[in-house]
């Protein structure tokens, strides 16, 4: 059977392992450094996470931007030709005005003119042309009349014509300042409907809407278990086909009304968000709010509260269903390496036993010095305070030297026997190290 000789680099001294110990040696630093890259891996996905929501989030930005600016260049657009028209509207009645009244007036003037004419010469021969004179005048007078009555036609029809134009534009000024004022309530809004439905109805709706296409195995219902003495309003979890979860949020939705007097903060909610999330076990913490309607901070999309409670954001309703496909798309990716450790966990069993060991020896140890710690700190405190108090000092000091005493028997009991029971695989390491080297031939 094929051996190998290793040396401790601590002590020098030299043993040799057959072929199974020195491959099971041989697999704990490869299982070092498997966790070693593993945490590495982690990192790097958790950095990706960070990165893909800083980039959704500026894209967002970007976006409602470029909508409102488009807005205020169409309203703008919209005044300009408004203005643009009703000038034209004033300069075409006025113009039009004019000119009617400058050819009747013109023409008055020249029947006028005729009329002087024929008096004049009715009044060099009156007797002779009087029948036929008084027939020109009368014709002239009746041809004066036609014209003032067209004139008066002409001015009523520009008339008209000027009201029906002014009534037109002012039904489409009315349009295009309803066409405005809808604009700004939506800007305002940001185009989020509540009309007939609160908040929480919103989001249910609008999640149940995309159930079956994009979550058909997630869980979103309302929270009801208040036996913390809170709870928040809706939990999200979804899992993979194995049912290993991939994420889960906790969701607060909060609204209130134009006429409320005492106007809250979407910062009042974080702290009792984040114990929620907490107590209910989710990763994540959502709030989707319509408080503090006119801030630029959480108008502009996906705000990140991380700074103050892990793993938070604050959201409009509008970006409800996009903040859930950012954070499981996330998710999904770190999911493979979840799995990986798990399986790396079911492996290792005899490992993980002797550290928990390991460790129950170090806390039990930990526990006892503590509290012998304390007492003699009692004891020193209670010196100081009163002499009457020396029979309670003296009980004091006798269990923390009794505590002393158990934790030191405790520490001189520890062997490599106790700490390797029902490991086979530690114990046969130890065993080979107590064997008598082998000579070699």
């Amino acid at each position: 059977m094929t051996t190998h000789d290793i040396t401790c680099p601590h002590c020098h001294k030299t043993f040799s392992l057959d072929n199974a110990g020195y491959a099971d040696i041989a697999k704990q630093v490869r299982d070092k450094e498997f966790f070693k890259q593993l945490h590495e891996k982690l990192e790097a996905a958790a950095q990706e996470e960070r990165l893909a929501a800083e980039k959704a989030r500026f894209i967002q930005e970007q976006e409602m931007n470029r909508t409102l600016h488009e807005r205020d260049t169409e309203i703008q657009t919209l005044k300009s030709q408004l203005e643009r028209h009703e000038s034209d509207r004033q300069a075409a009645a006025r113009l039009a005005e004019a000119e009617g009244k400058a050819q009747l007036q013109e023409a008055l003037q020249a029947k006028e003119r005729d009329i002087q004419a024929l008096q004049a010469k009715l009044s060099a021969n009156a007797v002779e042309n009087e029948l036929a004179i008084t027939k020109a005048v009368d014709a002239v007078q009746k041809e004066r009349d036609a014209l003032q009555s067209t004139l008066k036609e002409a001015e009523l029809r520009n008339s008209i014509a000027a009201n029906q134009l002014k009534e037109r534009y002012e039904l489409q000024l009315k349009d295009r300042d309803d066409h405005i004022e809808r604009l700004k309530d939506m800007k305002a809004r940001l185009s989020t409907k509540m009309v007939g439905e609160t908040l929480e109805q919103h989001c249910e709706v609008e999640f149940n809407r995309t159930r079956a296409m994009a979550f058909p195995r997630a869980y979103f219902e309302k929270d009801n278990d208040a036996r913390s003495g809170s709870k928040g309003d809706y939990i999200f979890r979804d899992t993979d086909e194995s049912g290993t979860e991939i994420i889960s949020i906790m969701f607060e939705m909060k609204n209130e009304n134009d006429s409320t007097a005492t106007k809250k903060k979407n910062e009042d909610f974080l702290k009792e968000l984040d114990k929620d999330r907490t107590e209910k076990k989710c990763e994540y913490a959502v709030l989707v709010s319509l408080l503090e309607p006119e801030s630029e901070l959480y108008n502009t999309g996906i705000v990140d509260v991380s700074h103050r409670y892990p793993k938070m954001y604050v959201i409009r309703p509008q970006f409800f269903l996009q903040i859930i496909s950012l954070l499981r798309n996330a998710s999904t990716k770190a999911l493979a390496y979840k799995r990986e450790l798990e399986l790396t966990r079911q492996q290792n069993i005899d490992v993980t036993n002797f550290e928990e060991k390991l460790e129950t020896f170090k806390n039990g140890f930990s526990r006892n010095y503590d509290l012998a710690h304390k007492q003699f700190n009692a004891a020193v405190e209670e010196i100081d305070k009163s002499i009457s108090h020396l029979q309670k000092i003296k009980d004091n000091l006798l269990k923390s030297d009794n505590n002393l005493r158990l934790a030191n028997d405790k520490a001189q009991d520890v062997t490599i026997k106790r700490l390797t029971r029902g490991n086979a695989t530690m114990k046969a390491k130890f065993e080979a190290l107590d064997a008598p080297e082998t000579k070699k031939p």
